[in-house]
């Protein structure tokens, strides 16, 4: 029985640090592997680590997958997997939550990722990394939102004291499949509204924003989501830049969102 049982820790000692085998293309990211393939109709890329880390921990990026890319390169170096699904028009719709879904569990079946992601909601990013979020509140280790959108009428809404976008503010209103704008300004689908299942499921939230970004106005968005995430007991750091405005996104130094999600990894 001991030969048994030592056999079997042999064996999942080592399927957590074998590398995966995805389908696909391969190619060269900053030194890792970069596999392009196809998940329910839909462009996926995984850049994989030299070797995985126990229990294959990933980040899921929302949009903007590579612009500054630092902390995904330190997470690679970590043992990290870095995600990204090309659904860029689709503003975290409730179809792109549903084309979520299904990459999660093929990413989780199939190739054994972690059973709880860290998500990256860069800009519009925020809608996707949130909204997917907020309906799968068990499966978030953590948050980092960088300049994000949390509630579309801020952006592209325009309604607010941010410029807006005449032309995305039309796709969200096809995308969420509403007939009329004032259905749009009275939904209450958007992450600014939704928070609690988060709170209660203890995910912690990073947001990284430029006080002077006059395209997602921060107090609109990030100002919003904190002080009713704090209100409701939850766990949200800030990170401020002074006097800079939507870009450019990410820290000269990405040590403080490194270590925040390493530091999630087993919550």
């Amino acid at each position: 029985m001991l030969v048994i049982r030592s056999v079997l820790v042999l064996v999942c000692l080592t399927s957590v640090t074998t590398a995966v085998d995805f389908p696909g293309k391969e190619s060269d990211w900053h030194g890792f592997t970069r596999h392009d393939f196809q998940v329910k109709g839909k462009s996926v890329v995984v850049v994989a680590p030299d070797k995985p880390a126990e229990g294959f921990p990933w980040v899921w990026h929302g949009e903007f997958f590579g612009h500054k890319p630092n902390p995904d390169i330190a997470l690679l170096k970590k043992g990290y997997h870095i995600v990204y699904m090309k659904v860029q028009n689709l503003l975290g719709a409730p179809v792109a939550v549903m084309y979520w879904d299904g990459l999660y569990a093929e990413l989780t079946s199939k190739y054994g990722f972690a059973p709880k992601v860290a998500l990256v909601g860069l800009s519009r990013g925020g809608l996707y990394c949130m909204n997917w979020a907020i309906a799968n509140p068990s499966r978030v280790s953590c948050i980092y939102n960088d300049a994000a959108v949390c509630d579309f009428k801020s952006w592209p809404g325009g309604k607010g004291n941010g410029k807006g976008s005449a032309s995305e503010w039309k796709r969200v209103l096809q995308v969420y499949e509403f007939k009329t704008e004032g259905e749009a300004l009275e939904y209450e689908g958007n992450p600014v509204d939704n928070l609690r299942p988060l709170v209660k499921a203890g995910v912690p939230l990073l947001h990284v924003y430029g006080d002077a970004d006059e395209v997602v106005p921060w107090d609109e968005n990030t100002g919003v989501v904190a002080r009713r995430y704090k209100s409701m007991g939850g766990s949200i750091k800030l990170i401020a830049k002074p006097g800079v405005g939507h870009h450019p996104h990410g820290l000269e130094d990405s040590t403080p969102i490194v270590d925040f999600i390493l530091k999630a990894k087993y919550r």
